[in-house]
């Protein structure tokens, strides 16, 4: 499997695999997280590819997974709240909105870990109701860390922080 960035052209595979993620969250127990408000929208997906932080995952010439990633010192603002704590204040990288294909399994735990190796810190936060995220993360290293709160709902999310 190989990293890349999200091409426009890869926009109609990426919405696919958002609305089938959708569909297994709902039949897994977790149909708020992403399903109330249609998350993630095209708009945004087409503003992460614009802006370079949109990633795929390819195995032979397939879309195995899709992620945003983003590096920097405080890059995500409902990230500055949280009801717990951060490990380390120092610069981190952000996983969000991570979808399978559930055509290669493990395909999004491997692109965690690639994202993890090029960072060395990493902060995802994910729906209560998520616990195959939760399970995922903490298999991968992550600790918990708290709960944040975003705008797209009025749902916490529990905060999971990797060094």
């Amino acid at each position: 499997m190989e990293l890349r960035l999200a091409k426009p052209e890869d926009l109609g595979t990426v919405m696919k695999i958002y609305a089938s993620a959708r569909e297994f969250m709902k039949e897994t127990g977790n149909p708020r997280q992403w399903g109330l408000s249609n998350w993630p929208s095209e708009e945004r997906i087409r503003m992460d590819i614009a802006a370079s932080k949109s990633y795929v995952c390819i195995e032979g010439s397939q879309i195995a997974a899709v992620f945003y990633y983003d590096f920097g010192k405080d890059i995500d603002p409902t990230y500055r709240n949280i009801e717990g704590a951060w490990l380390s204040d120092s610069p981190y990288g952000v996983v969000h909105r991570i979808a399978s294909a559930r055509i290669i399994p493990g395909a999004g735990s491997w692109c965690i870990q690639q994202i993890f190796r090029k960072s060395g810190h990493l902060r995802m936060d994910t729906h209560p109701d998520n616990l195959i995220m939760q399970k995922t993360l903490l298999k991968l290293g992550f600790q918990r860390t708290g709960l944040i709160h975003v705008e797209e709902d009025d749902d916490p999310r529990i905060a999971f922080e990797k060094i």
